[in-house]
């Protein structure tokens, strides 16, 4: 068998232009201990040394340092963090223009650490990142409501993942494993989305439904059932005779999953 065998040899040295050699940094991290500079955008003082409070690449006009940043990381329930573009979300009100660094300076008054959106992906990078958009008015921050994670494998691939269930909540079932089960509004279809969040008080109705359809999607996920409107749904209709408390008990649990398969059985047959 050849064998290729090579010297160890100095590597030389490869200067980089100055616009491919830029200043990264994340949170956290100094920039600068020079008390003359001007705090600019994602960047705070402390201790007398300016501090990185966004990951992004360190800009300095004359005595301004500022830290573009342009996209969010958001965490979606896979290897990598998926990445969301500026430019692929939707302006507040829903305006079409081109982004400006105004915009950039304002990324944060849309959309900071803790907020959930929802989004579809848009390309998938060589490495297996994702691109996220939100750029449909579906998409976009989300209110008031509850986070289910299940195994990503149940989610059942439909056309469509956005449902108005017939009981009086709504449910997003994401391909990641992420459920999103919240209360149906009045909301007109083209005020949806974007970043404008209904703060107003849930009823008490609406937080029950809510419940009872989170324990039966954990139920559903625990018996490895497959998770759909019609799956959801039928559950949550079989676990109408118990109090909502109660669906998570082992016995009670399995007699409503097991009801719930055979009616779905029934209908397919």
């Amino acid at each position: 068998m050849a064998v290729d065998i090579r010297l160890a040899t100095a590597r030389k040295r490869v200067s980089l232009p100055a616009e491919v050699g830029k200043h990264l940094v994340s949170p956290g991290d100094t920039i600068t201990t020079d008390t003359g500079f001007m705090r600019g955008h994602g960047t705070y003082m402390e201790d007398e040394k300016l501090i990185a409070s966004v990951a992004g690449a360190v800009e300095r006009v004359n005595k301004l340092i500022c830290v573009q940043q342009k996209r969010w990381k958001v965490e979606t329930n896979s290897r990598l963090d998926s990445v969301l573009l500026l430019s692929s979300v939707n302006l507040p009100g829903g305006e079409l223009r081109r982004r400006s660094a105004e915009d950039e300076l304002m990324m944060r008054d849309y959309l900071q650490e803790g907020d959930l959106i929802s989004a579809e992906v848009q390309a998938v990078f060589a490495d297996g990142a994702l691109s996220l958009h939100t750029r449909s008015l579906k998409y976009g921050k989300l209110g008031q409501g509850t986070l289910v994670q299940v195994s990503p494998s149940l989610v059942k691939r439909r056309k469509t993942h956005f449902h108005n269930l017939p009981c009086g909540a709504a449910i997003i079932l994401g391909n990641n494993g992420y459920i999103w089960i919240y209360p149906i509004t009045e909301q007109k279809d083209d005020e949806a989305g974007g970043f404008v969040t209904n703060l107003e008080p849930v009823p008490v109705t609406d937080r029950e439904v809510i419940s009872r359809l989170r324990n039966c999607i954990i139920a559903l996920n625990i018996h490895k059932m497959l998770l759909y409107d019609t799956s959801v749904l039928y559950c949550y209709e079989a676990s109408m005779h118990q109090q909502i408390k109660d669906i998570l008990k082992p016995e009670i649990m399995e007699e409503i999953v097991m009801e719930t398969r055979q009616r779905l059985i029934d209908q397919e047959g």
